[in-house]
């Protein structure tokens, strides 16, 4: 199967350099890497450019935020399996993308299992998402995959839709719900470490943030109509406090 890989940027100097690296030394051969970035006016580009043979489609144009850029790379993306990774974030090792294939079998999709790491020293874990395998009606008790683990076939989105810009910080979270929860598209788990991700996310760095976090997961399932029960957007954030119990290194 063909497998594209969409980064997004967005003035990533910093790392950009990373998440290439971690993409196009992948030892899966029938790879497309595409990367959408919003028009950045730092060093991003002159890194991207030093990788342009490796990369399939470079594009870099102003957008209305990280979930308009993922369209942009779905609509670019000619694989059969696509999967995004940002650009402050890594895989685990250069067989990521082989494991993937080979796990999802002839399924829809397929997560696995993140860590969180120093945005500096990107050996040194603090916190570890350990997914646990889906089972239908688990988003009620607050449960998703991390999104950056998680590769579906391009035909979903063809059938279902790609992100909602309604939504400002969870339409990750919604487009999961959607496609796991709503449409019953078939999932595998592959229980190991696949991503390595910088720490320093938005939506839970304040209170304030959580709020809106939390609006935003309601929203989620209203748009879709769909019910959560009692519990789910509370289960949601608290389901996180393990992540800092399980730390240490869980790569492959």
């Amino acid at each position: 199967m063909k497998v594209s890989i969409i980064t997004i940027a967005y003035n990533s100097a910093e790392t950009i350099e990373d998440t290439i690296k971690s993409i196009v030394t992948q030892n899966y051969s029938n790879l497309e890497y595409i990367i959408i970035d919003g028009g950045s006016t730092d060093k991003t580009l002159s890194i991207v450019d030093k990788f342009k043979d490796s990369i399939t489609t470079i594009v870099s144009e102003p957008d209305k935020g990280i979930y308009d850029a993922m369209n942009k790379g779905v609509q670019n993306a000619t694989g059969d399996i696509v999967g995004i990774l940002n650009s402050d974030d890594i895989y685990a090792d250069n067989k990521v993308v082989s494991r993937i294939v080979e796990a999802i079998g002839n399924k829809d999709s397929i997560y696995a299992d993140l860590v969180y790491v120093d945005r500096d020293n990107t050996d040194k874990v603090t916190r570890y998402w350990k997914s646990g395998k889906y089972r239908k009606g688990i988003f009620k008790s607050g449960w998703m995959p991390p999104h950056p683990t998680f590769f579906i076939k391009k035909s979903c989105y063809n059938q279902y839709g790609t992100y909602n810009l309604q939504l400002k910080s969870a339409a990750d979270y919604e487009l999961m719900l959607r496609m796991l929860h709503k449409h019953n598209i078939s999932v595998a788990y592959l229980p190991e470490v696949i991503t390595k991700m910088r720490v320093g996310g938005q939506s839970n760095a304040t209170l304030v943030n959580r709020i809106k976090a939390n609006k935003e997961d309601k929203l989620a399932w209203s748009i879709n109509d769909l019910k959560p029960g009692p519990l789910t957007l509370i289960m949601k954030p608290v389901r996180k406090i393990s992540q800092f119990v399980k730390k240490g290194n869980k790569n492959r």
